[in-house]
């Protein structure tokens, strides 16, 4: 049924905007500014960062609605930044800044077709059919310049809500998005303050003032003949459970203790297996590089170390690389090796070498710069999404939208039903994919 429902609206939902607003924090606040850091900076050129969840409702959608706008207007007393823009003071330096003339966070309320509901929409493979619930696809966070810096769609389902929300990524990473996304859900649910207020002072992570030349892009015209198509590339959710990630652990680390190492983590070891299989789904050549990059949280590797509350982006990218017939030709461990060295060496002494390195030639990548023939993890399954309850319950399902995803990105989510399962979230070429899709020992079919 689902799929038949799907295959209707593929060309497009047939969504329906009712209404815009805008929602700015409850009490006046006065003009607060806060100086973009090292951290930050390098996202600038990265698109908005794409989540939606989906809730069944009691078919009260404007009480929903009116509930949400409620407590986001609390929340953001102590998260106004979000509810502010992006400036650039007289020296050319980035900074977030609010004031209350401004116009808060924009709310949109939408409403699609009587027959379409939350199990529907829960069972797309690809978020292309999702697009049209989830605002700013396509907008970088540069243009938090002149749009609000957090955008939240609304939208009515046959027997529940889509939430749709696009956060400017050059003013937070995931971990402040779920704090902000708690932190919402405890004011919605009664709660009368946050459990954790947001650690608001970035400076005390990074004081370097950096200036950056940088403006939006000019409008596209029409394409010319030597501009490069945007590739095809296919979705799928691949649903690990429990019994199967104490699997690939197990495999991964059978020989690691032998040699005197460390065991290798959950993460680690599902890294590597999925670093592996998809090498082996790309036919590389033997002598192919490919790169394995992961975000890693720096909160607690800073000298000194920052509260797990520090509200901006407190990430780096490490890389990890070698030739695709070395990895395949080795065990599993091989890869977890070299991904747990690149996570262990990554301490305070080279986040700080890697700061200083940009501040004194600043480059700004794009989203897709993350290596050739690259596997990247940009989300972490300890991210508790399952547990943002606005007090009508847990949301059936959480997925990023089609920002930043390109050839080998991976979003981890927990899975629904709590435990240590995991959601891979993968984006690959078709060809890739299919070959993945029929690959027993990647899916432990085996």
């Amino acid at each position: 049924m689902a799929e038949e429902v799907l295959k209707k609206s593929e060309e497009s939902l047939n969504l329906k905007i009712t209404c815009k607003s805008h929602v700015k924090p409850e009490k006046k606040i006065g003009r607060k500014e806060c100086q973009l850091v090292t951290f930050d900076l390098p996202y600038l050129a990265f698109y908005y960062n794409q989540k939606i969840l989906f809730y069944k409702g009691d078919g009260d959608f404007e009480g929903m609605v009116k509930k949400l706008k409620d407590g986001l207007s609390i929340v953001l007393e102590e998260f106004h930044q979000l509810a502010g823009k992006i400036e650039k003071d007289e020296e050319g330096m980035f900074k977030v800044e609010y004031d209350d003339e401004m116009e808060g966070v924009e709310v949109t309320e939408a409403v699609l077709g009587d027959e379409i509901g939350v199990e529907d929409l829960t069972v797309a493979e690809s978020t292309e059919i999702l697009k049209e619930l989830i605002p700013y696809s396509g907008v970088l966070n540069l243009e938090g310049m002149h749009r609000p810096l957090l955008a939240i769609q609304l939208t009515k389902l046959k027997d529940g809500l889509a939430m749709g929300c696009a956060f400017n990524h050059a003013v937070l990473d995931g971990t402040s998005t779920w704090q902000f996304m708690s932190s919402w859900a405890e004011i919605c649910s009664g709660s009368p303050s946050t459990s954790a207020s947001p650690f608001l002072d970035r400076t005390k992570a990074r004081n370097t003032r950096v200036k950056l030349d940088l403006s939006l892009p000019e409008p596209k015209g029409q394409p010319n003949g030597d501009a490069k198509p945007e590739p095809i590339l296919r979705e799928k959710i691949f649903k690990f459970s429990e019994s199967t990630i104490d699997k690939i652990k197990l495999t991964v680390n059978q020989n690691s203790l032998l040699d005197g190492s460390k065991p290798f983590s959950t993460f680690q070891a599902l890294s590597t297996h999925i670093w592996h299989h998809v090498t082996h789904a790309r036919n590389l050549n033997p002598e192919d590089y490919t790169v394995f990059t992961v975000f890693v949280d720096c909160r607690k590797r800073v000298n000194p170390p920052m509260p797990e509350t520090y509200f901006g982006n407190l990430i780096q990218a490490i890389f990890t690389v070698t030739a695709a017939g070395l990895l395949l030709a080795q065990p599993q461990q091989f890869g977890a090796s070299l991904i747990q060295k690149a996570i262990v060496a990554h301490d305070a002494k080279a986040i700080d070498e890697r700061n200083k390195e940009w501040e004194s030639s600043p480059k700004i990548f794009q989203f897709k710069d993350a290596g050739v023939n690259c596997v990247a993890v940009g989300s972490s399954p300890r991210f508790k999404v399952y547990d943002i309850d606005f007090g009508w319950g847990k949301p059936e399902n959480v997925r990023s939208g089609t920002n930043n995803k390109f050839d080998g990105m991976i979003y981890l989510y927990p899975g629904k039903d709590g435990g240590r399962n995991i959601d891979v979230e993968l984006t690959l070429e078709p060809e890739a994919m299919a070959r993945l899709e029929q690959d027993k020992e990647f899916l432990m079919e085996v």
